[in-house]
């Protein structure tokens, strides 16, 4: 059978009219009996991808016509969800309690969708369905704590998900419990799943550990997103054979910038340097070298470090440990671009103006040697603190540095003119002890240190995408996407309500919103702006496709300055390579890109997306944990979200979140104003907001949950 996928499809749509079964769609397709096996092997695989649809009467048909659509399962932990739908820009469907069918959290599924009863929600397009096949599984284990029913002789246990958007137990036969303890923590492997009202069924893997235990956060973490933390032998094998310094024959054919003055800035426990940087004054300006580490040199296209970089997606940075994309022998190693070493990197060079515009640039295969490993603080003493001891001590780089301030605050400059968007929310940092328990969370120092490398770095990301952009040539960009038209549709009505005007534009741009911001600044309603902004926004994601950065105001960007611990980067470093050595004229290698790079993106934001989450959640977790001794104790803190249910607030010294839930609102009856991201009191009117200030109260410290309840102090 000569049929492709995407053929199969384009027939089922222009051809068939309706639902086929087999034999008919043989008669359309004009196919002889031998390839009846071809045929229904390839329907099935796109009935798997959701592509496709099998009815009970063993027709195929399109999931449009049908009112279906496939998309992914997102569970909330009071049992109802959402279908995120594969195809872009189409809004996410509500699934209640009652529809979603035996589906768990993250599942592929397959929805039928329904205009929702409310007249309100139709006009607003929001969408509801009901689950109708679960078309792929996201989970084979689940992580969990192990119980016991109170029995005096249990026939069974059962395993209580850590991740409370699993809503149902594990049930676990005595047969399969595998020496756990009630009260372990475990990983069990799902033997059956969900189905027709039965839980799902596993059996205990191994025992991870006890809660309160130093480290087993982290550990709980890994197991449950399936973070791989070992290598492969056959990857550390080929780690081995890296050799660990660069040999004369590693330099030839590359620009040799060892004599060129470059510091690496880092923070203080960075331990893999992805970036170095140069500068100098030129006539028209600045030039300005951002100097990468050049991996695609080590990691060569399909090898066994190759696909485990790939598989990875990124390195993982937990509060306690780091779990690197590469083997150490890279990612801290011939890769990091240590001090005083020779190591291969891609060098952007730019010359720069005083209005900062790039006059000229040029990328290319170098070797450099990196002068001194800076940190942000040792920058920050040099140029703001203006400390003595620091400046003599780096007096060789001092007009270096001063040189960088300059440049930073043009680039800057540059920047917010164009309408870039920078959000002004503070950062958590969690403090360990030796023992890996957390003692304090302090706000995370973000100085002019921290702004130069990200100018730098941003400097370079758009030049190297805009340079294969201009040679419509397959490419990885870095894209975020406008906001949800209703998002921003309630977003001026809100800024309207406190007095922000946005103007009666078809298309809203950055800059608008970046003024938003501007005129927010130094006032009451700082915090509450910057968060529902913030909120508004898409998150920004890997594509083949170029769709610009709204949050950056950028035409064209992409990421090429972290191939040590991002694998996207090293996709770019790949086709950058192929640009200099003509490969991008090669018509079958330029196919083969375009084919790949689609997964490959999509592949990448999922890996990002497991990352962010489960760093997210063992900061959570800790913080939980850190909070269980406080209970009774009053804390201001200040509202950071507002549901009907209740309000969010954020403890001003720790950084950490609980609920103050509405029935413990005793003194009115409160009614939640959307639009106005507030609750009201219906009697007194007292008004409860983001970003207003409050005291609570530590109530209750639910681990299982994950969750922390507060209430209001008394005043």
């Amino acid at each position: 059978m000569n049929y492709t996928h995407k053929q199969l499809i384009n027939a089922l749509r222009t051809r068939a009219g309706k639902p086929m079964m087999v034999r008919e769609l043989m008669r359309l397709l004009r196919l002889k009996a031998d390839d009846r096996h071809d045929l229904k092997h390839a329907l099935n695989e796109l009935v798997l991808l959701g592509e496709i649809v099998k009815t009970r009467g063993n027709r195929y048909g399109l999931p449009d016509k049908m009112d279906l659509e496939s998309g992914t399962f997102q569970a909330h932990p009071s049992g109802y969800g959402f279908v995120i739908p594969e195809k872009k820009g189409k809004p996410d469907i509500f699934i209640p309690l009652k529809g979603r069918l035996d589906a768990m959290d993250g599942d592929k599924v397959m929805a039928r969708v329904s205009p929702p009863a409310d007249r309100r929600k139709q006009k607003e397009g929001k969408r509801e369905g009901l689950i109708i096949r679960v078309l792929e599984r996201a989970h084979t284990k689940i992580v969990g704590t192990f119980e016991l029913p109170e029995s005096h002789l249990p026939t069974h246990g059962y395993v209580t998900p850590s991740n409370p958007r699993i809503t149902q137990d594990v049930f676990i036969h005595r047969d399969n419990v595998n020496n756990a303890k009630p009260g372990d923590i475990v990983s069990a492997e799902l033997v059956a799943y969900p189905l027709g009202g039965r839980p799902p069924e596993g059996r205990i893997l191994r025992v991870i550990g006890r809660p309160g235990q130093p480290g087993i956060d982290s550990e709980l973490i890994i197991e449950q997103y399936e973070i791989p933390v070992t290598f492969s032998p056959a990857t550390l094998e080929e780690a081995k054979q890296v050799p660990q310094q660069v040999s004369p024959a590693m330099r030839r054919g590359r620009r040799d910038l060892r004599e060129l003055p470059t510091v690496t800035i880092d923070g203080e426990k960075a331990r893999d340097f992805d970036d170095a940087v140069s500068i100098e004054r030129i006539k028209a300006g600045y030039r300005l070298w951002v100097h990468i580490a050049d991996v695609a040199h080590y990691v060569k296209e399909g090898s066994f470090l190759d696909e485990e970089a790939y598989q990875r997606g990124t390195s993982v940075y937990l509060p306690d440990r780091a779990i690197p994309m590469l083997p150490e022998a890279l990612s801290n190693g011939i890769c990091s671009l240590n001090p005083n070493l020779d190591r291969l990197t891609l060098t952007c060079e730019m010359d720069i103006s005083p209005a900062g515009a790039i006059l000229r640039y040029d990328i290319y295969d170098s070797v450099i040697n990196s002068n001194e490993r800076m940190t942000y603080t040792s920058v920050r003493e040099i140029l703001v603190d203006r400390d003595p001891a620091q400046r003599r001590r780096y007096a060789a780089l001092l007009d270096r540095f001063e040189l960088m301030a300059e440049l930073m605050e043009i680039l800057k400059a540059k920047r917010a003119k164009r309408g870039s968007i920078d959000f002004d929310l503070p950062e958590p940092e969690i403090v360990l002890d030796l023992q890996g328990r957390m003692t304090d969370v302090i706000r995370a120092e973000r100085n002019m240190a921290h702004q130069l490398i990200e100018e730098f770095m941003l400097a370079a990301n758009e030049t190297v995408a805009g340079h294969i952009e201009s040679k419509e040539k397959p490419f990885i960009y870095r894209i975020h996407e406008e906001p949800a038209e209703e998002k921003l549709t309630d977003l001026i009505e809100f800024l309207a309500t406190l007095g922000i005007s946005l103007p009666a534009v078809k298309k809203l741009k950055p800059i608008h919103l970046q003024k938003a911001l501007a005129k927010a600044k130094g006032t009451r309603e700082e915090t509450l702006i910057n968060t529902v902004l913030l909120r508004t926004m898409k998150q920004a994601r890997y594509s083949e496709e170029n769709a610009g950065h709204f949050g950056l105001a950028a035409e064209t960007y992409t990421h090429f300055t972290s191939p040590i611990r991002r694998y996207p980067d090293l996709i770019v470093h790949r086709i950058l390579k192929a640009d200099m050595r003509g490969r991008l004229e090669d018509g079958a290698y330029v196919e083969k890109l375009a084919d790949r790079l689609p997964e490959m993106a999509a592949h990448s934001s999922k890996r990002e997306r497991t990352a962010m989450e489960a760093e997210r959640d063992v900061i959570a977790m800790l913080k939980l944990e850190f909070m269980k001794d406080k209970l009774g104790e009053v804390y201001e803190g200040i509202i950071t979200g507002v549901t009907q249910f209740g309000f969010f607030v954020q403890l001003r010294e720790y950084f950490v979140e609980g609920l103050v839930h509405v029935s413990t609102l005793d003194d009115d009856y409160y009614h939640y104003v959307e639009k106005q991201h507030s609750l009201r009191g219906e009697r007194r009117k007292r008004v409860y907001r983001i970003g207003d200030i409050v005291k609570v109260n530590v109530d209750r410290v639910d681990p299982l949950r994950r969750k922390i309840d507060f209430s209001l102090a008394k005043e």
